[in-house]
């Protein structure tokens, strides 16, 4: 098992690399549609939706993505307007966090919600990451939103283990810890300091690059809780088995939902 989730990690890197830094933004742009899209149906599993509902939320997602497509110029033109407005859709979402409690059981109410979360999540997180790859420097930029995403992750996990007393969510996640927060959101500080200032020489001020990262570092753990919160409510350990040894799209890339359009929208006001 180990083996197969080694093995598989290592082709998912070298798979998104090669997006990120070889795909033209028009190429990128379609294979990141695919891969959330392919997340989107997943998602009509997490919010336990009916068939019929499910095939609608995918072909209104796969509308929405297409118009969005073909109208690019003028889309990417409002990016100001739609990352403000992806940020606090995700404020809104991320309060569910707070009214979860062990035992619910999902209902009408949460079917819809669970509808409504899958078309922002995966809608905001694409546009973030295509806006992103479309700047200049682009693949850079891209490629640092996913290290401090990936940094933070592996500092959480070892400095939980090594460190953590104190539950960050005991009923929705029991293994996170506040220790594991602080310790993921130093390796993404060391993470991002190094990637943008010695290695891609971006020109983004490091006060700037502190803020951007924290904030991205938060969001993604809110991510993550986020789709937790909806496994633990229809009984499911995963959302797919597109990766062997990993789950579904959205067991890799629940972070990057929440922190894509944080991230995006720091770099826009603070960075570019």
């Amino acid at each position: 098992m180990l083996k197969t989730r080694i093995i598989t990690a290592l082709i998912i890197f070298a798979a998104t690399v090669a997006a990120v830094f070889l795909a033209p933004s028009s190429l990128f742009r379609g294979l990141l549609a695919l891969l959330l899209m392919t997340g989107c149906w997943e998602f009509r599993k997490l919010a336990k939706l009916p068939t019929v509902t499910g095939y609608l939320l995918l072909a209104l997602q796969a509308f929405i993505i297409g118009f969005m497509m073909y109208y690019w110029p003028a889309v990417m033109a409002q990016a100001p307007g739609l990352l403000s407005v992806a940020c606090v859709f995700w404020l809104l979402m991320l309060g569910r966090l707070f009214f979860y409690r062990a035992g619910a059981t999902p209902g009408s109410g949460f079917q819809w919600l669970g509808f409504l979360s899958a078309l922002g999540a995966i809608t905001f997180c694409w546009f973030g990451l295509a806006w992103l790859h479309d700047r200049p420097d682009g693949p850079f930029i891209v490629f640092l939103l996913l290290l401090i995403i990936w940094a933070s992750d592996v500092g959480a996990y070892f400095s939980g283990r090594q460190f953590g007393k104190n539950k960050l969510a005991p009923v929705i996640s029991p293994k996170k810890t506040w220790e594991g927060v602080y310790g993921g959101i130093a390796l993404a500080l060391l993470a991002a300091f190094v990637w943008a200032n010695l290695i891609a020489g971006l020109a983004i001020p490091v006060s700037t690059l502190v803020i951007m990262t924290v904030i991205t570092a938060l969001a993604s753990i809110g991510g993550d809780l986020f789709i937790s919160i909806h496994k633990r409510t229809v009984g499911l350990k995963d959302t797919g088995a597109i990766f062997p040894g990993h789950g579904g799209v959205l067991d890799r890339y629940d972070s990057l939902l929440t922190g894509a359009p944080f991230f995006a929208l720091a770099y826009q006001v603070l960075g570019s």
